[in-house]
């Protein structure tokens, strides 16, 4: 199956969602190791972009092996993608993105050499969401508990961006 334009807008949907992605990479011993990053920019094609150190262990891993991993959670959706992820030294980028909150991390600005940029091109995906939020998660799981009938299941869908 190739990407088609909805599913691109139900990432692109999903995506304003969340401000954060946990990016799980591959260590040198096999291991994964989950980041926590902020999303700086989000394509229409499913790229996304990150700020991080260049001595982070998240870009020595993505250097050895490009596979990533990203899952995205609030009250009441879930995303998880598959992507190929590649360490961009681009400092016009870097000023586009660059903001004071990146600032309180790097105070050295995006001309500092301890910055770079991490572009995530998301491959495949699946995602999850309950209608109501919270709250009807809540009633739900008690109505089966009262029941004793399974909760009803949400929305579920994946989705598969390669050409």
């Amino acid at each position: 199956m190739t990407s088609t334009d909805t599913e691109l807008d139900t990432l692109n949907d999903l995506l304003k969602k969340f401000r954060f992605a946990m990016v799980t990479t591959r260590a040198e011993d096999g291991a994964l190791h989950a980041h926590p990053l902020t999303v700086q920019e989000r394509e229409s094609d499913g790229d996304l972009w990150f700020i991080v150190g260049t001595h982070a262990s998240a870009v020595e891993h993505v250097r050895r092996d490009p596979k990533v991993g990203l899952s995205f959670s609030s009250d009441s959706t879930w995303l998880s993608l598959a992507g190929h992820a590649e360490v961009v030294d681009d400092l016009a980028k870097l000023k586009e993105l660059w903001s004071t909150t990146v600032e309180a991390w790097f105070p050295d600005g995006p001309e500092s050499p301890g910055v770079t940029l991490l572009k995530v091109s998301a491959l495949t995906g699946e995602y999850w969401g309950s209608a109501g939020g919270r709250l009807a998660t809540a009633i739900a799981l008690v109505t089966s508990k009262v029941t004793g009938e399974r909760p009803k299941g949400g929305e579920n869908e994946k989705f598969d961006l390669t050409d």
